[in-house]
């Protein structure tokens, strides 16, 4: 398997936290932890930003997404409110994790805790071609929900 060379920077509230990681080895995100120097409680309904205390150079022709972690998804109601988000080749900024709490209690957050993952993938770019119809396709213009339960 091919390893992509991504430059990180540890920012110096990052101190002493682990670097983005693979928990297993099938595993396609790598955990992110939260850079806090207090504790966060989110109550139901509550959001926060949450710093990372890293910032990365994503290469050019990829992007990083922030995503849930499924465990405090389900346990907790623990989610992302843009999920994914996207962290561009060109973004040169600390990761930033916007956590929701869309369960019914209240939920802190302390430093070091694994609040979500990362995922690099490939992008192309998209050239539009103006037409005046569209080929066809089986579903047409059939909308949300239109191919089944």
């Amino acid at each position: 398997m091919e390893r992509l060379k991504v430059p990180i920077r540890r920012l110096p509230h990052g101190g002493g936290l682990p670097l983005p990681e693979y928990m297993s080895p099938g595993a396609a995100g790598l955990d992110l932890y939260a850079a806090l120097t207090e504790e966060i409680t989110l109550p139901p309904g509550g959001r926060a930003l949450i710093p990372t205390g890293i910032s990365v150079a994503v290469p050019p022709g990829w992007e990083a997404q922030v995503r849930p972690r499924s465990g405090l998804a389900w346990r907790y109601g623990l989610t992302l409110l843009n999920s994914p988000g996207t962290v561009d080749s060109d973004y040169r900024g600390e990761i930033k994790v916007l956590l929701v709490n869309l369960g019914t209690e209240p939920y802190t957050v302390r430093r070091g805790d694994r609040i979500a993952q990362l995922v690099l993938n490939s992008v192309g770019r998209v050239e539009w071609e103006e037409v005046e119809e569209l080929p066809a396709s089986r579903r047409g213009t059939g909308g949300f929900g239109h191919t089944g339960a």
